[in-house]
């Protein structure tokens, strides 16, 4: 098995709802999503080191990511009330972070060199360090996918994955950015 099939059934093996990948080569980075960020309609701008700026330039993240090869774009799928369950979404929210980190453990258990990123802010800790003090725990730090100016419904088209998952429900993203030339000696 491929290390693009391998890394996609780690994701989908009672993880995520649905992953694909994306070639790195592809990616398009929007300035117009870091100004929707500069204006804070999740307040996470300026308040987490998981979110701009606190991430870097628009310039900086397109390096960082240039330094892998493959995308592997992954959602999960969670059931609401009703459209208007803002419990429900903070919940979701939360399992999701849970199931990245547990992503996160999966991966590192087979790779060294890898970008995990995650959706809107960070939930790790009940105060943010931001700006005053480094992270608290920045090997865990999942940066925001669209605080790298992503357009995630772009990167589902692409990917072939679902945006919308349909009515009562509401799907966050992420994904993981690595290259396996880089980790050819991946761990069995």
């Amino acid at each position: 098995m491929d290390i693009y099939a391998r890394i996609r059934e780690l994701a989908l093996h009672g993880l995520f709802f649905e992953a694909g990948y994306l070639n790195v080569d592809s990616l398009r980075f929007y300035p117009e999503v870091r100004r929707i960020c500069e204006g804070n309609a999740c307040r996470c701008y300026g308040a987490t080191w998981a979110c701009p700026p606190a991430t870097g330039t628009i310039d900086e993240c397109r390096e960082r990511v240039a330094r892998y090869r493959g995308m592997l774009l992954f959602s999960g799928r969670y059931e609401l009330e009703d459209s208007f369950d803002f419990e429900g979404m903070t919940r979701a929210l939360r399992s999701f972070k849970d199931v990245v980190d547990a992503f996160d453990r999966r991966v590192a258990a087979l790779m060294d060199d890898y970008l995990l990123l995650s959706n809107e802010g960070c939930l790790r800790c009940a105060s943010c360090t931001y700006p005053d003090a480094p992270c608290r725990f920045p090997q865990k730090l999942h940066p925001a996918l669209e605080g790298f100016g992503f357009i995630v419904s772009e990167l589902a088209r692409e990917a072939g994955i679902c945006y919308n998952s349909g009515a009562n429900t509401v799907t966050y993203f992420g994904a993981l950015l690595f290259d396996p030339r880089a980790n050819a000696s991946m761990r069995a």
